[in-house]
């Protein structure tokens, strides 16, 4: 029995990836977590559907804001206080000129994207002897890879989350715990709508989800540290 956690459940390759989760890992535990209960709820009952063992926790949850003793008793009770496997797939992207970027455009972006991300793992760390945790970062926080106008604060905070992957490879090397990241290309989802409104991308949501849910479980035995490149193309 595997247990794990994924943000940014409500949809796209976040929802993807507990779907697959649930259907490649029979008797699996999710917690599954995002801001909206309504898809959370359809998610899960699309897992119970499955019939195959598996279940998710369905918890309505800010990562800066909720309490965070909710999750706690969730692992505790649950998970029965062990993780395998932890997902930072949440995050928020504000397309806006460089100028035109508020201050609190960048407090909101960076909040989402490396604080909050930073809180649960935190969070989350102490329920983990061995395990995979993974952070989904973007091609645009690749130094020298291709960058685009009004993704400023967005690309610069995936580039920050690589350099925390790096960071806790290296302060935890010695235990069984593994951090790695994958940047994503252009995958076709809300988000990638909104950055670049009419552009169709060669990669599904399901297809990316079936990729980073066997990479959760898998890639830890051959990576730490590391940040993969899972780009067909780019916008």
């Amino acid at each position: 029995m595997k247990h794990f956690i994924v943000t940014g459940a409500s949809r796209g390759v976040g929802r993807e990836v507990v779907l697959s989760l649930a259907r490649y890992v029979p008797d699996s535990k999710i917690i599954a977590l995002a801001r909206s209960s309504d898809a959370l709820n359809a998610l899960r009952a699309d897992v119970e559907e499955m019939a195959n063992g598996s279940e998710v926790c369905s918890l309505p949850f800010d990562l800066l804001e909720s309490d965070t003793e909710l999750l706690k008793e969730c692992i505790e009770k649950f998970l029965h206080g062990r993780v395998d496997g932890l997902l930072n797939n949440a995050g928020r992207l504000i397309h806006k000129s460089f100028t035109e970027l508020s201050d609190e455009d960048w407090m909101e972006v960076y909040k989402v994207n490396v604080i909050g991300v930073s809180k649960l793992t935190r969070l989350v760390l102490p329920y983990m002897k061995e395990g995979h945790v993974v952070m989904v970062s973007s091609m645009g926080g690749i130094m020298g890879s291709v960058k685009f106008a009004g993704l400023s604060a967005y690309s610069s905070s995936k580039a920050a989350v690589i350099g925390m992957v790096e960071c806790l490879a290296e302060e935890y090397k010695e235990g069984l715990v593994r951090f790695n990241a994958l940047a994503f290309g252009s995958v076709q989802t809300e988000m990638l709508e909104e950055a670049f409104p009419g552009f169709k991308a060669a990669v599904t949501a399901e297809e990316m989800g079936v990729y980073t849910a066997d990479f959760l479980l898998n890639g830890g035995r051959y990576y730490n540290g590391k940040t993969l490149q899972v780009s067909s193309s780019t916008p």
